[in-house]
């Protein structure tokens, strides 16, 4: 048999497995997930072997969804790790056959820390599953190897059930992007999420001029401050114009001596603007629109006073 033959055989089996889960969900799995929202401290994913490593994942998915939530090794659960579970915590307990024996040996000191204990196994019959408070049945018939035996439907199984249970919170919670975003303040993500006002230029990074300045002087400052635009503001520092590259350059073809005029005789005098608390995602959307384009847009409060200065360098891949 070829490698590709192998592949897609291995593929069709999981999602096979996954598509029986599914049609046989039943209440039990949304009285796990009621259980795990009325939650008042942590949940704790715990497994052994291969469901060590998909009792990580869950709980990683968990904390990053607005659920509390770890893994711990049944191993050194009894070696001083069960130390973290305290009452008012969930487990969530891995095991694809429910006799593991790590993990039922430590059953009755989950019971004695005070927590709520719910099964995800193979077996509804199984030591750890009659424990338990609340049963989610992740039984497949057969593994994806030739012989049976390697973690590979049941284990996807376990992973696709972990994801519905953090879903189904999110739902619950009412968990949103902005929320996410602030769990994940690093990466593409974190910038997309970021506010204006984080991103904007401002004090010596902003090029900021009064109406009766020298057009040659704006374009100094715009120079020294390696900006494309400069805001024209009054005396109340409310915005009354604006001023770009482009603008200078339309500005000398049409009069080559506005370079020595006020840039409020060249100046746009009603500018786009935008206000500080617009997400970085939805700034790009603005300032990339399909009608008209912006390089930079003055941001500004309520009253129209300038803030800072938004240049599109800021929203590179947005």
């Amino acid at each position: 048999m070829d490698h590709l033959t192998v592949a897609r055989n291995v593929l069709k089996l999981e999602a096979r497995a996954i598509d029986d889960v599914s049609s046989r969900l039943d209440e039990s799995f949304s009285k796990a997930v009621e259980l795990m929202y009325a939650c008042k401290g942590r949940v704790i994913v715990l497994g052994m072997g291969k469901c060590f490593h998909i009792a990580r994942k869950i709980a990683a998915t968990l904390a990053s969804t607005g659920t509390p939530a770890f893994a711990i090794h049944p191993g050194e659960a009894f070696h001083g790790d069960l130390g973290m579970v305290m009452k008012g915590d969930v487990v969530l307990a891995l095991s694809n056959s429910g006799e593991t024996s790590e993990v039922t040996a430590i059953l009755p000191c989950l019971r004695q820390r005070g927590a709520k204990l719910i099964a995800m196994t193979g077996r509804k019959d199984s030591t750890l599953a009659k424990a338990a408070d609340e049963f989610i049945s992740s039984y497949v018939p057969k593994e994806a190897c030739s012989f049976g035996m390697v973690p590979t439907c049941s284990s996807t199984v376990q992973l696709a059930l972990g994801d519905a249970l953090a879903m189904a919170l999110v739902e619950k919670r009412n968990f949103t992007e902005k929320d996410f975003a602030l769990l994940h303040p690093g990466g593409a993500l974190g910038r997309k999420m970021m506010k204006v006002e984080q991103l904007m230029r401002k004090d010596d990074r902003l090029c900021k001029v009064s109406p009766d300045t020298i057009v040659r002087d704006v374009v100094v400052l715009m120079t020294k401050t390696k900006n494309g635009a400069a805001c024209v503001v009054d005396s109340d520092d409310k915005l009354c114009g604006f001023f770009t590259d482009g603008d200078f350059r339309r500005a000398m073809l049409n009069d080559p001596e506005a370079i020595m005029q006020p840039v409020s005789a060249v100046m746009i005098k009603e500018p786009h603007t935008i206000t500080p608390g617009y997400l970085a995602s939805e700034a790009a959307e603005i300032m990339g629109g399909t009608v008209k384009k912006f390089s930079q847009l003055p941001v500004v409060d309520e009253n129209g006073k300038l803030l800072g200065l938004l240049d599109d360098d800021e929203l590179i891949g947005m």
